[in-house]
């Protein structure tokens, strides 16, 4: 179990999860600050000349959630992680990472009022005996003060706000291990480490009047996908693909109006599971996207996109997969691939 800890700059969040592993049995301080720290000193001068944030260094976000999951293998955990996370697509990332290795992540922030920040800010001596160097942080903590409050807005509904106005580091850990316990700051999507095996999945391509398809945004990953999900056991990919639509968009599609355009073989990679994907070809919604209902926990927003607009969105195998669907539809032909590129006995007809 992951607990994480957000907050501006002069939150307290050290200090109140130096409190805090006192408070949860087993548990470990891990603060992620350590890798970017190791990524400073390993990457060539060239690379990290133009980075001011390490955050903004992908093996930052592929390595934290691999070294929290290294350490709770080794300890009982939970594992305690003072972070400031600030960019919604970075936690999508992570948390989607360690979502992906079966972690749970309960998310706190540390919310006093900004004037409590503000005088926080100004009364740290981060670095003694160095009183420039002290006054740089100082006033780049003070600036970085306008990003957490446009962030709060999507953090006021991902994560557990904690008002520690008039609250001691003891007393702002104690309030953290009670939300821990009673799990209300626990994110919702989790999946479960027991299943390792290859799956089968069904996607759906919906397309409004001018051909644009639909493509949804989850929650707690970095890229946009297309509708759908795993088949489970004892369920045809068809009634998979209509399961989902309706899950996922409150749409209830009827099973013979479906038309399967490609079959892709996704290999595995890293935690993320390998196997068939099936694509589907579900028409032309029009104007009845007006009705799209998604489920806050699971997906973020929609949007109808051409090919060239999905390349921005979808990652490379899934662009390629999309790709070779649309040319299938067009033809009226069902399309085999691996790794979303033609392979094996190549396009079939359909029927």
């Amino acid at each position: 179990m992951i607990v994480w800890v957000n907050g501006t700059f002069g939150a307290g969040k050290t200090t109140a999860c130096r409190e805090l592993v006192e408070l949860l049995p087993g548990s470990l301080l891990f603060d992620p600050e350590l890798v970017g720290d190791g990524l400073r000193r390993l990457l060539p001068a060239d690379r990290m000349a133009p980075v001011s944030d390490f955050q903004d260094l992908p093996s930052w976000r592929r390595l934290v959630p691999e070294v929290a999951a290294a350490l709770l293998a080794e300890v009982p955990g939970p594992l305690v992680v003072p972070m400031t996370l600030l960019r919604e697509d970075y936690r999508d990332e992570i948390f989607g990472a360690l979502a992906a290795r079966g972690l749970a992540v309960h998310h706190l922030v540390l919310d006093p009022a900004e004037t409590i920040l503000q005088q926080r800010i100004r009364d740290r001596d981060d670095c003694p005996g160095d009183p420039q160097a002290t006054a740089r942080i100082r006033q780049w903590s003070l600036e970085h003060l306008s990003r957490y409050r446009t962030a709060r807005r999507w953090l006021a509904r991902d994560a557990q706000l904690v008002d520690t106005a008039g609250l001691t580091p003891r007393q702002t850990a104690e309030r953290l291990a009670e939300l821990v316990r009673d799990g209300s700051a626990r994110c919702p999507i989790v999946r479960s480490s027991d299943a390792v095996a290859d799956t089968v999945a069904a996607a759906v391509l919906l397309f409004d009047d001018h051909d644009r398809v639909l493509l949804v945004d989850p929650v707690y990953k970095p890229f946009w996908e297309f509708p759908g999900g795993v088949v489970e056991r004892g369920e045809a990919p068809t009634d998979a693909a209509v399961r989902e639509a309706a899950e996922e968009l409150g749409l209830y599609l009827e099973a013979d109006a479906l038309r399967l355009v490609t079959v892709d073989w996704e290999p595995g990679t890293g935690p993320g599971r390998g196997g068939l994907r099936l694509v589907y070809d579900g028409g032309r919604l029009g104007g009845d996207a007006t009705r799209l209902r998604l489920p806050a926990d699971e997906l973020r927003s929609w949007r109808f996109v051409t090919l060239d607009e999905a390349a921005t969105l979808l990652p490379p195998t899934r662009h390629r997969r999309l790709a070779a669907a649309l040319e299938a539809r067009e033809r009226g032909e069902l399309r085999y691939l691996e790794a979303g590129v033609p392979a094996g006995i190549g396009a079939a007809a359909a029927g």
